[in-house]
């Protein structure tokens, strides 16, 4: 059976599909998946030994060229590498309008959640087939539950497993820490990067910070200038940046994309939420620990903190101490503090 799976983004989401394909090529070896995606995330997926081929969409750039002719060549050109393939069964595993849509231009049956389950409920009418799946279930097993319905098997919840691998070889003693993402509010303060870099380096591990803009690499460069034992590695393209992290002794990040990727590479990882909440859509893996802000307003879930002025620390970042992280990060890696 020739299986599409249609999750687009972001990369946190991405992340979390991948124990659902895992799950179903082990209880159905006859099926073969094909897998759509935003190009930026198509090296993620590709991580993932199970995925024959990527079809690469730039939908977010489409957008902001709706009228070019080059959009519409791209799209066309899309569909019909899609519709080529002859799928036996596509599934949205985004539960989105515009992933159904999507969805829907292979020509063939389309699968998903019912309009109880789904985030955006009118998407599911593009669907052929419907599934319930209870909604106060973490993301990956509300997927992993999906793919094993439409399926036709029973995932084992009790156990986790991404499927993909990162860097070959032994780790190296390197400790990745992820600063940026994409919310002003989800930022831990240079200074607390800074202390907990020369931390590191005092107990014999190299820092590195990397960066994906601009303002990243600001703070990036910050980072390294107060910690002098912190490596500075240019900016890399996504594919590069898991090898990097895959062959890390550890990660510490914030609430990004790249925090989820680091935990779904099993390396031990501290993640760090303030203004927003794991709940549903949390950092999970075997050797994860999830940190949360702990001052009344936390978490606001707001992209600014309201309560000071841009630029200034938050409140929320007060309370995760550098020496909070590192009482973590040793006891993941089984060493004493």
């Amino acid at each position: 059976m020739k299986v599409l799976i249609v999750k687009m983004s972001s990369m946190g989401d991405v992340v979390h599909a991948l124990p659902a394909l895992t799950d179903a090529l082990k209880a159905r070896p006859d099926v073969v998946v094909d897998w759509c995606v935003e190009a930026a995330f198509a090296p993620l997926v590709r991580l993932h030994p199970g995925v024959r081929h990527v079809h690469e969409i730039r939908l977010r750039a489409w957008r902001k060229a709706p009228f070019k002719a080059d959009s519409w060549r791209a799209a066309r050109a899309l569909i019909r590498s899609i519709r080529a393939e002859r799928y036996d069964l596509v599934i949205d595993a985004q539960s989105l309008i515009k992933s159904a849509l999507v969805a829907r231009f292979a020509d063939a049956r389309v699968a998903g959640l019912d309009a109880a389950s789904a985030r955006e409920p009118l998407a599911t009418c593009l669907y052929g087939e419907r599934h319930a799946v209870p909604r106060d279930r973490h993301a990956i097993d509300r997927l992993r539950l999906l793919f094993g319905a439409i399926l036709g098997y029973e995932p084992d919840l009790a156990t986790l497993d991404y499927g993909i691998a990162g860097g070959s070889g032994e780790p190296n003693p390197t400790i990745v820490l992820l600063h940026g993402t994409t919310w002003a509010s989800k930022r831990w303060s240079t200074a607390s990067w800074i202390e907990l870099a020369n931390a590191l380096a005092r107990r014999g591990l190299r820092p590195q910070v990397t960066y994906a803009d601009a303002s990243e690499e600001a703070t990036a460069r910050a980072i390294v200038a107060g910690a002098p034992g912190t490596e500075l590695i240019p900016r890399a393209p996504l594919g590069e940046v898991a090898g990097l992290i895959g062959r890390a002794t550890a990660v510490i990040g914030c609430d990004t994309g790249l925090t989820h990727l680091a935990a779904a590479l099993d390396r031990p990882t501290v993640a760090l939420f303030l203004s927003t909440k794991p709940g549903l859509t949390g950092v999970a893996g075997r050797r994860a620990i999830v940190l949360e802000a702990t001052v009344p307003c936390a978490p606001c879930r707001k992209r600014d903190c309201p309560l000071v002025p841009p630029g200034t620390v938050q409140p929320c970042v007060d309370s995760l101490p550098p020496s909070r992280v590192l009482q973590s990060l040793h006891s993941l890696l089984g060493d004493a503090p």
